[in-house]
């Protein structure tokens, strides 16, 4: 199931709810499991995402250094909650739970892109970059 589903979120850039009987039939299990795999599995969307994705570390090593305060202040200044995407399709934002950049906390992800050591400033320039 994992492959179809990567399969087809690279396709739409999520999994559409149409596609999940599609999937249940094909491989004979009901819609229920496959729902149960996408929503289990964080990466996997069932909505599209913004043009940009952002994604705020919240391991331990990460709130340490500010990371829950800088997400409640990038959230509020967004007018998001997690998994959401800004009015203007700009921005997604994710919680994600550990970038390997422990040492440089908080860390985050735009994109493909690892940026460690943001605080509000850094992460004002970071939204204004993708277009936020």
């Amino acid at each position: 199931m994992l492959p179809i589903l990567h399969a087809i979120q690279a396709a739409f850039g999520h999994v559409p709810s149409t596609a999940l009987g599609l999937i249940a039939d094909a491989l004979n299990v009901t819609k229920a499991e496959v729902h149960g795999v996408i929503s289990f599995y964080h990466d996997f969307r069932e909505t599209p995402a913004g043009r940009h994705v952002v994604k705020i570390c919240r391991a331990e090593a990460c709130q340490s250094v500010g990371a829950t305060g800088l997400a409640a202040e990038t959230l509020a200044k967004l007018g998001v909650d997690w998994h959401e995407t800004t009015a203007n399709g700009a921005v997604t934002v994710e919680p994600v739970y550990c970038l390997g950049l422990c040492a440089c906390g908080p860390a985050v992800m735009v994109d493909d892109k690892v940026v460690g050591r943001v605080d509000e400033a850094r992460m004002n320039a970071l939204l204004a970059e993708a277009g936020a």
